[in-house]
């Protein structure tokens, strides 16, 4: 699944970029987060609850930060289990650069392109119900994000999304699922 979108936040880039690095920012800002926890320069562990559609799940996960080119780009790679609800992976580019409204206020463009996967019973679920609820948690992520940052609110900004697809289930998780049904 490929989802990507871009946001304007007036505030510098400097600025910007030392609050997408920030823990304490991040963990106000992730939609359900629970605990978030910097365990190096590059790496962050993180509990986040998550509802998708009929599935509500706890994640436990990683994030690592790599290619970093401050203050212009990233890459965040990172995954997370949800037990039997299953599991998410996924790989995102940041990027940021100056720019001006439509007010011509000066600030910061951040885009973003994720490439995810999931697996388990959410991936049973149906593509659309997934994208939607990414869609969903990506712009409630910037909405508290920009407000964080400037204490604004986030304006109609667009995120797009293409095709969808499920990853197999194989193993142990496979055998979780089909328990879980039979209940």
């Amino acid at each position: 699944m490929e989802i990507s979108g871009s946001y304007f936040i007036a505030a510098d880039k400097q600025t910007v970029w030392q609050a997408l690095n920030d823990a304490d920012v991040l963990r106000a800002c992730v939609p359900g987060c629970e605990s978030l926890e910097q365990t190096s320069d590059t790496e962050f562990e993180a509990v986040a609850a998550v509802k998708v559609g009929p599935v509500k799940a706890k994640f436990k996960g990683s994030v690592t930060l790599e290619d970093l080119n401050p203050p212009h780009s990233y890459t965040i790679t990172g995954s997370g289990k949800g037990g039997i609800a299953g599991f998410a992976s996924g790989q995102a580019e940041v990027k940021l650069a100056e720019a001006q409204d439509e007010d011509a206020r000066d600030g910061t463009q951040l885009s973003y392109v994720v490439d995810a996967k999931v697996g388990g019973k959410l991936a049973q679920i149906g593509g659309r119900l997934i994208q939607g609820t990414a869609k969903k948690l990506a712009d409630e992520f910037f909405e508290a994000f920009r407000t964080e940052v400037t204490g604004e609110a986030v304006i109609g900004e667009e995120v797009t999304g293409e095709e969808v697809t499920g990853e197999e289930v194989t193993g142990e998780e496979a055998s979780d699922e089909t328990e879980t049904q039979a209940q």
